[in-house]
């Protein structure tokens, strides 16, 4: 009987860990969205109950890159300066992301300058330097979790498949990556904005481009 419930009981753990890592696309290349798609979730959260608050999450996303850790973990004082004034870059600290090495300073997009403002002014006096950008009605911020689930719900509704809360992040990386020759940067550039310990990391990250392997043949 001992056993069975041990067997059991571990069964169930292994069932949770299963769904845990489905809502957060954990194992599996998150899809990258189009245009058309992002804007259909930015269209969709616009009427919810909280389109600010809701905006601000898809942005941190598309236009920041950030991990549904650091969404959740993200303070007022990480986005504004000294005098409670918006920010032009995100710093984010080292305790807000993959400890000791995944800190960075993101620039601000303006997209995602004019979401922030827009809640600022919404929140009010609730804003403080300590209180995180995305709160919760029940709690004072959202967990890591909550914040993979909440990505997880929008896309089914919407109908995006192979969508997760790492979806906004890889297309963040793949589109840098795109244009950061361009601006003059590197692939370095890029793995600092994402905060990753290599260059290999971000190489998995960045989604291939059909059209564009055959236009470089072309220039050669």
């Amino acid at each position: 009987m001992t056993i069975s419930r041990s067997h059991n009981k571990n069964r169930h753990s292994i069932n949770i860990e299963a769904q845990r890592r489905e809502l957060i696309g954990e194992g599996k290349q998150a899809k990258v969205l189009r245009k058309a798609e992002l804007q259909r979730l930015l269209n969709y959260v616009s009427h919810s109950r909280h389109p600010e608050r809701d905006r601000v999450m898809v942005l941190l996303s598309f236009r920041a890159g950030l991990r549904a850790k650091e969404i959740a973990q993200l303070t007022w004082s990480m986005v504004t300066n000294t005098t409670g004034e918006l920010a032009d870059v995100i710093s984010l600290h080292n305790k807000a992301s993959k400890g000791r090495a995944g800190g960075r300073t993101i620039p601000l997009h303006r997209e995602l300058a004019d979401a922030l403002l827009a809640l600022k002014a919404v929140r009010g006096e609730r804003v403080r330097p300590h209180r995180p950008v995305i709160y919760s009605e029940r709690a004072p911020g959202y967990s890591p979790n909550a914040v993979a689930i909440w990505f997880h719900t929008r896309y089914r509704e919407i109908g995006l498949e192979g969508a997760s809360s790492h979806s906004g992040r890889r297309t963040f990386i793949t589109a840098i990556a795109k244009k950061i020759t361009e601006a003059g940067g590197s692939l370095r550039d890029v793995q600092e904005m994402a905060g990753h310990s290599s260059l290999s990391m971000t190489q998995r990250y960045i989604q291939g481009d059909s059209a564009a392997k055959r236009n470089v043949i072309g220039l050669i």
